[in-house]
């Protein structure tokens, strides 16, 4: 088989069980591609000599006949999710050196399937960004170009290393996090499919924290089937997490009839934002018509505090940052500042700091402090979680009149060009996340899938936000999706 690095999970799965390919064959092809593809910076720490020998391990599984569901196939870690003696930085100047001695559950729970895992992949610094320019490793730059154009573009944040690497082909699927978009945008971003299950289906122990009443895990694949299947790995019920949910999961792949006849699909009304772009309009009137002919009805629906969800987010996210990113200190373990005689310790702090965390992250834990603040505790983050309640009403009002699914865009554009938006202010990149963050608000599932082309030839995605625990009926409806928009281009090489 030629270009084996191009199978699916799905695909490679079947060819490994036939005995046409071995897991080696797939890990060096892998390895190769990734070797060739420096100019992306997608993959920030190789770990070649584990995945050899975990692939040796997998070949010998499948003689043996015991293979689990990932048995054999070379994934990417995000660098958020921390693993066994290979550096876990989060992006971070702060955390460099610092080696875990312990596994991930999620990572943990894919070796256990039998995942082959090749490096650790780029990401925004401690998952605070929607471009991937944050990183302490430089850009991590998308694999699709416009047209002619030879600008680099981002392949969006923060799991913009993830989708880097999937839309190239380096692996056959790739870890992300998602705490206000960040595996859905970067998945439309790149032609790729990315799904946030709801909070707490996977474990978040041993995941770099973020803002914890938001972060959740998922997959980042090349189709609705491969996102079913790994899901299907990563899920599960963790007593080390008090927040994971003690709940069965279902075969998600198993799930995927794709039958949609006789669902009811919501469409927001206050999702038609003034100034999207046109493109971005006909896409998801598209997408409705699609679903239509496969037999779903489209019903109006309105989820009249979505225009709160944005500033209620950049409250509540920057809050838990500035608390969860308080232990960073130069103490234990990362970066240390250099002092100068006389120093003590407020100035190893405060020079640790000033020089660990970038500006994006100074940013969002210096709104966080502020407003937690004693003086601006109730203004800000009491009003703003009284908000997300109501956020999550208007969801469960719509899903208690029957509602399955809801169809909304995933970004308000296509994939924009490093550096045009970097030095802007800082809100107009923020608007990114315009489409996601209710869904994190809300602890709902969603999925970004790929349906159309923007003029320019970009992939454009389409979201689907469903019940919540209901992952396997989401799925499904993507499926449907994804085989009427019969979505296939993939980016031309240039790296």
């Amino acid at each position: 088989m030629d270009e084996l690095n191009k199978l699916g999970l799905a695909e490679a799965r079947d060819a490994l069980r036939k005995g046409e390919v071995t897991s080696v064959e797939l890990t060096e092809a892998c390895l190769s591609e990734i070797e060739g593809a420096g100019a992306l910076n997608a993959f920030v720490h190789n770990t070649p000599d584990l995945a050899r020998e975990q692939a040796k391990a997998a070949d010998a599984r499948l003689r043996d006949g015991e293979a689990p569901a990932m048995c054999g196939l070379p994934i990417g870690i995000k660098d958020l999710f921390c693993t066994k003696d290979v550096p876990s930085q989060a992006g971070s100047r702060i955390l460099q050196g610092f080696l875990p001695q312990y596994e991930s559950t999620v990572s943990q729970k894919l070796l256990d399937a039998g995942a082959v895992t090749l490096g650790k992949l780029n990401m925004d610094e401690f998952a605070m960004g929607s471009s991937n320019e944050t990183s302490v490793y430089g850009n991590a730059v998308n694999p699709w170009r416009r047209g002619n154009d030879d600008a680099a573009l981002t392949p969006g944040g923060s799991s913009g290393g993830s989708a880097a690497a999937v839309a190239a082909d380096l692996c056959l699927a790739a870890t992300g996090t998602d705490t206000g978009g960040s595996i859905r945008q970067p998945a439309a971003f790149t032609g790729t499919v990315g799904i946030k299950p709801t909070y707490g289906r996977c474990s978040r122990w041993g995941i770099i924290a973020f803002a914890s009443s938001l972060d959740q895990a998922g997959p980042m694949t090349k189709s609705v089937r491969d996102a079913a299947i790994m899901l299907g790995a990563m899920a599960g019920h963790d007593p080390r997490d008090s927040t994971s949910a003690d709940l069965a999961v279902p075969d998600f792949e198993a799930a995927l009839t794709g039958d949609i006849r006789g669902k009811k699909i919501g469409i927001p009304r206050e999702y038609h934002m003034d100034g999207m772009p046109e493109e971005i309009e006909k896409l998801w009137s598209e997408g409705a018509d699609m679903l239509r002919d496969a037999g779903a009805e489209i019903v109006d629906i309105s989820l009249p505090h979505t225009k709160y969800a944005l500033p209620t987010y950049y409250v509540l996210a920057p809050a838990e940052a500035s608390s969860n990113l308080a232990r960073y200190d130069g103490v234990r373990y990362g970066h240390r500042a250099k002092l100068e005689q006389g120093d003590g310790i407020t100035e190893m702090y405060e020079k640790t700091r000033a020089e660990g965390f970038g500006h994006e992250v100074q940013r969002r834990v210096m709104v966080g402090t502020y407003v937690l603040s004693a003086g601006f505790y109730d203004a800000y983050y009491n009003r703003a979680r009284r908000v997300r309640t109501l956020i999550k009403q208007d969801f469960e009002n719509v899903f208690a009149e029957g509602i399955d699914s809801i169809l909304t865009p995933a970004t308000p554009s296509a994939a924009f060009a490093l550096g045009e938006m970097k030095d802007t202010d800082p809100v107009a990149m923020y608007l990114n996340d315009v489409f996601t963050v209710t869904v994190n608000l809300a602890g709902l599932p969603g999925i970004a899938l790929p349906t159309g082309q923007s003029a320019q030839g970009l992939p454009l995605g389409l979201q689907l936000i469903g019940r919540p625990w209901e992952e396997a009926a989401l799925l499904s409806s993507a499926y449907a999706l994804e085989q009427a928009a019969g979505f296939v281009a993939k980016p031309q090489k240039w790296w």
